[in-house]
């Protein structure tokens, strides 16, 4: 049965490449200084008990190709005494029985450990040092697949918040400061009241961005908007205060203005003031748009977020850490007449599974030069800078990616020559001329030279093109899929047959590569019965293979 073919999925997906980005911690502890019914030891026998279990750890670790810092280790071992370990016979008790617990899912093979590790084990320094209620614990699922079942934990790693025994998704970011802002607001500190300049000194001595709140009186309808903002967001710190004093030393750009919302940063675009009306949603937005740097340096803790953020046209730099400090200021220069509109992100090269996917979509992955690309997330299609990176040059690529008059980039082999050819080789380049503009029906071979099955089908194809020459409205074509590309040309399948009818050209027809000889002969011939197709004549010619 021949059917049509959708034309709606992407052109590629380089999106869910990296947003499948997983976390995993591995953190050992002791389980006699949790409250959940177990016994308890002599501090010093506790103490060095967990420190060779933190060493041992240690080795392991190196065996298995993950390699942590001195600095990092000893986070670790700090984190010994407060991150509990879960087996299938406790893990119903300890869940149960405190109010609040964040729970790492993880399998001890998963090679994302050494970036999340840490991280993890810091925050929870920094929780217990808070005195937060919560408390934080860990199941190996590999081991305990039991616990991992009834934790519902079906991937690693997995991270989950109970309250009072009920689950929820972690949904913060994968920095320490990330995992500690979302756990305080998910457990009842999403604002914090700030009364003296002490108070505003240590707050900002702990947080790197926040949100600051100046109001009359904590309370009446924009505050109210405000708190519902702060309850909502999942990542960054709010504060509120009263004193004009006080929301000077942490938002200085604010003229006595009140009420008064601003978002601060560590970086070159500092102060940001809110100047939309008081309502959670429009809050929310605000932040959402303007959280980000100036220039974002990608990473695997934070790749997820960067592409699932609303800004939907990003411009990314790939290049050599030395050569993007030379580019960082004139590239920030550019991100800030763009701001809000367009997200401006940096690779290092050397990150090989952040670069390579994106270049290999360019056919650069060897390159050893900066290479400027674009992306236009709301209809999938990539851009490529092809001059020199100077500010006026991204100047003038970023304003055509706005306004939409840049022209996509697409693979492409060199032009073929096809003149005597009875298959026409389609490349990107020619793939709008030769198939969706011409007038003729044009039948279609779509391969790649790794496909196990397309021997068959070429020949076939081959076949049908010797059968069906002559034909004026009829052109038999192949394009090779992993050299060529175009935003129209959809396949995910190799071999695949496609029919574009002559007359409407924007409703291909993906015919079965399985289909025997004469039955795509058949169908051909039924699809070509124009007025300037075959005649009688040419029916009877065309009656054998």
């Amino acid at each position: 049965m021949v059917k049509n073919m959708s034309t709606t999925k992407p052109m590629f997906k380089f999106v869910t490449l990296l947003v499948l980005i997983s976390f995993f911690i591995s953190v050992m502890c002791s389980e006699s200084l949790i409250n959940d019914g177990g016994g308890g030891s002599d501090d010093e026998d506790l103490e060095s008990l967990e420190e060779l279990l933190a060493i041992d750890e240690e080795e392991e670790d190196k065996q298995q190709g993950i390699h942590i810092k001195s600095s990092e280790a000893d986070t670790l071992r700090k984190a010994q005494r407060i991150v509990l370990e879960l087996s299938n016979e406790r893990v119903k008790s300890v869940i149960d029985g405190n109010e609040f617990v964040l729970l790492l899912g993880y399998a001890p093979w998963c090679g994302r450990s050494a970036e999340l590790m840490p991280q993890f084990a810091e925050a929870a320094t920094i929780l217990k040092e808070m005195g937060s209620p919560v408390l934080m614990a860990k199941v190996d699922a590999d081991r305990y697949p039991k616990a991992a079942s009834l934790l519902g934990i079906k991937g690693y790693p997995t991270l989950l918040l109970f309250v009072n025994g009920t689950s929820q998704m972690y949904t913060g970011g994968l920095t320490a400061n990330d995992i500690v802002v979302w756990v305080m607001k998910k457990t009842g500190v999403p604002l914090i009241r700030l009364d003296t300049l002490s108070d505003a000194e240590k707050f900002m001595a702990k947080h790197q961005m926040f949100v600051i709140g100046l109001f009359d009186k904590f309370e009446g309808s924009n505050y109210e908007e405000f708190t519902k903002a702060a309850v909502a967001d999942n990542e960054i710190q709010f504060a509120e205060t009263s004193k004009t004093e006080v929301a000077k030393v942490l938002f200085p750009d604010n003229e006595n203005k009140k009420p008064f919302v601003g978002l601060v940063k560590s970086e070159p675009e500092k102060y940001l003031a809110f100047e939309d009306t008081f309502e959670k949603e429009k809050i929310l937005e605000f932040l959402e748009y303007n959280k980000f740097p100036l220039v974002t340096v990608m990473t695997e803790l934070n790749s997820v977020r960067v592409h699932t953020g609303p800004v939907k046209l990003q411009v990314i730099v790939f290049a050599k850490d030395e050569e993007f400090k030379n580019h960082l200021l004139p590239l920030q220069n550019v991100a800030r007449k763009f701001k809000s509109k367009i997200m401006f992100i940096y690779v290092d090269v050397a990150e090989e599974n952040l670069a390579k996917p994106f270049l290999t979509l360019f056919g650069l992955e060897e390159s050893d030069k900066t290479v400027v690309t674009a992306f236009d997330n709301r209809k999938s299609s990539k851009y490529l800078l092809e001059s020199n990176l100077t500010p006026s040059n991204l100047e003038a690529f970023c304003s055509g990616l706005l306004h939409d008059t840049l022209s996509p980039y697409f693979k492409s082999q060199p032009l073929p020559e096809n003149k005597e050819a009875t298959v026409q080789t389609v490349v990107g380049r020619t793939f709008e001329d030769l198939v969706l503009n011409s007038p003729q029906n044009v039948l279609l071979e779509v391969h790649t030279p790794w496909c196990i099955n397309c021997e068959a089908t070429t020949k076939q194809v081959e076949k049908l093109a010797k059968h069906f020459k002559g034909l004026d409205n009829l052109i038999i074509a192949r394009i090779d899929a992993s050299a060529n590309e175009h935003p129209k040309l959809q396949v995910e399948d190799f071999p695949t047959l496609v029919f574009y009818p002559s007359g409407d050209k924007s409703n291909p027809i993906k015919l079965p590569t399985k289909s025997s000889l004469k039955d795509l002969a058949a169908f051909i011939k039924k699809n070509v019965r124009t007025d300037r197709g075959i005649t009688s004549q040419d029916e009877t010619s065309k009656d054998e293979l």
